[in-house]
């Protein structure tokens, strides 16, 4: 079968099913359509230890194949801190909390669209940096 079996709402659903069923923690699912062409949905979710980030993959391995849904790729297995499943329409990334606070993909993913939006209004005065307003006040 193919890759397109299923929608890429459809797949979250059953990855997000899946990683919960691991008891995986803070599970976010973040739709980029409209900021690259890659992939339409990424899935972040942190694993408390190496081991369930393992099982983490495996689960979700397991039941988006039960619907027919074969992954095209994985990154990341072993030991490792972070680890991806690229299900094509949907990307899952499964990190451990440390990772995620480093890579903090939360805020480079949805920040795109807020940096295009606020076209150069961080700046501004009323958008002032807290190191800034800090400093600002200390002088004060």
């Amino acid at each position: 079968m193919t890759n397109q079996v299923m929608k890429g709402e459809d797949l979250v659903k059953v990855a997000v099913a899946a990683l919960e069923d691991v008891k995986a923690q803070d599970v976010l699912v973040i739709d980029v359509r409209d900021k690259q062409s890659i992939t339409d949905y990424m899935i972040i979710a942190t694993g408390t230890s190496n081991r369930q980030i393992g099982a983490m993959l495996e689960k979700v391995r397991e039941m988006v194949k039960a619907q027919g849904v074969r992954p095209l790729g994985e990154e990341g297995k072993g030991d490792s801190d972070w680890v991806l499943l690229d299900l094509d329409e949907v990307i899952v990334h499964m990190m451990t909390a440390s990772a995620r606070q480093f890579y903090d993909l939360e805020r480079l993913w949805q920040g795109a669209e807020q940096s295009r939006a606020a076209d150069g209004k961080h700046h501004s005065p009323e958008h002032g940096h807290e190191h800034f307003t800090k400093l600002n006040k200390d002088q004060q």
